[in-house]
């Protein structure tokens, strides 16, 4: 496959993993998990979002997590600093300790 076939097929991808903080509800939880889903829609090159609880038993305390694909880089660079991912962190980053990947696959 050439390399601008790849482009255009959006195999950009950002994958993140959340240690929860002490005291963080079940409710919390579920809120981050259709906040992060709900990205999708409002956020341009943002094709697909996959969230929820990490269900491998070599997760390292990281007990929840997802990946998002975007249609190019671009999309992706922008994604960090989008005004509804602002939002989320507001609430969510004190919840959290998190690792966060971006690659091209």
């Amino acid at each position: 496959m050439a390399i601008a076939d790849e482009a255009a097929q959006g195999n950009y991808f950002h994958a993140f993993a959340f240690q929860w903080k002490p005291d963080v509800t079940d409710a919390q939880k579920q809120r981050a998990a259709r906040d992060i889903a709900a990205l999708q829609g409002q956020i341009s090159g943002l094709l697909e979002t996959h969230v929820g609880e990490n269900i491998s038993p070599r997760g390292k305390g990281y007990t929840f997590g997802g990946i998002m694909r975007f249609a190019d880089k671009a999309a992706l660079d922008a994604y960090p600093e989008h005004p509804a991912h602002q939002a989320l962190l507001v609430w969510l980053k004190p919840l959290i300790d998190a690792v966060e990947l971006d690659l091209r696959a």
